[in-house]
């Protein structure tokens, strides 16, 4: 089956992925690639080789690929500024006799006007990969679902708004555990090389659609409020969220710098992520899960937050 190394492996997405391919019984095919292996220590124990790499230390990138036939190289968190990063694990992939690259990539991002500041990562990296030789698969993944409900969803509840300046923009928002599963089905089954999915959700829904769910579900009103660019800046801005990436910050459960939120919700807004397929289904052979399910699966907590006293 030929071994499989994981960037970027101590992230939610890695650990989603080796999870599914441990119990598969593909422990001892990973190797996993992480920044921190002490991080890694219990994959360590169910047979994975962890191995030391960063993608700012490409010299740590050759010996952390070496013996590799697949690479899923997972995006990394520095929005803006990723293209660097990717570059350094792709040629060390190639120089290293990595047979195929599978990288995450996002929805939306061949027409050039999209002014989602992620596109010029993405396609930057997808067109490097394309470049190096090596077989390549894009797993492109939509907006995810846990992002708006899990994340986000607390602090909405709690305000009783959700504030976007994304419009009545519509997208097909996507469960993480939903693209994890499209990445494993294309690691560990024939037939993937020169393919470019789409992984979303199976409905197409604006933000305000979205809050009327969630206000019916958790019986909460959460009324959708939509809002200028400048608007939403001056939001992020007053949070502390940076406007530019910093590294591993997260502030209120927030992740994203607001250049990156601020670009994103123009794009949905413009329409250049109303894009909906059944790609899940093909790879998984099983449907896309919906937002109402993840609402519904995670009502008590989200209702919870509403409730819960001001700090």
């Amino acid at each position: 089956m030929g071994k499989i190394v994981i960037t970027g492996a101590s992230g939610n997405y890695g650990r989603g992925v080796t999870d599914r391919l441990v119990a598969m019984g593909r422990a001892a095919d990973l190797i996993l690639i992480t920044r921190s292996p002490e991080k890694l220590a219990a994959r360590a124990a169910q047979g994975c080789e962890v191995r030391y790499g960063d993608y700012d230390k490409p010299e740590t990138l050759a010996a952390a690929v070496a013996g590799a036939d697949k690479m899923l190289l997972i995006s990394g968190t520095r929005v803006g500024a990723r293209v660097v990063q990717h570059k350094a694990a792709i040629d060390a992939a190639a120089a290293a006799g990595v047979r195929h690259i599978l990288y995450t990539s996002f929805i939306g991002i061949d027409d050039p006007a999209n002014p989602a500041e992620v596109r010029h990562d993405h396609i930057e990296t997808e067109r490097l990969m394309k470049a190096s030789g090596c077989a390549w698969t894009m797993l492109r993944d939509a907006h995810y679902a846990d992002a708006m409900i899990i994340m986000a969803g607390p602090g909405m509840m709690a305000s009783r708004q959700w504030v976007s300046n994304s419009a009545d923009g519509k997208e097909a928002m996507v469960w993480r555990d939903d693209c994890i599963e499209s990445a494993v089905a294309c690691l560990t089954t024939p037939g993937h090389e020169g393919q470019t999915y789409n992984i979303t959700g199976p409905d197409m829904q604006d933000f305000g659609e979205v809050a009327a769910i969630l206000s019916e579900v958790t019986g909460v009103q959460v009324d959708y409020i939509p809002s200028t660019d400048e608007q939403q800046y001056a939001i992020f801005d007053a949070m502390g969220i940076p406007r530019q990436p910093v590294d591993d910050q997260y502030v209120k459960g927030i992740p994203w710098n607001s250049d990156d939120m601020v670009t994103f919700g123009r794009a949905i807004r413009e329409g250049f992520l109303a894009i909906c397929t059944d790609d899940v289904l093909r790879l998984t052979g099983r449907p896309a899960r919906s937002v109402r399910q993840m609402i519904e699966d995670n009502a008590d907590m989200l209702r919870a937050a509403a409730m819960a006293p001001a700090p």
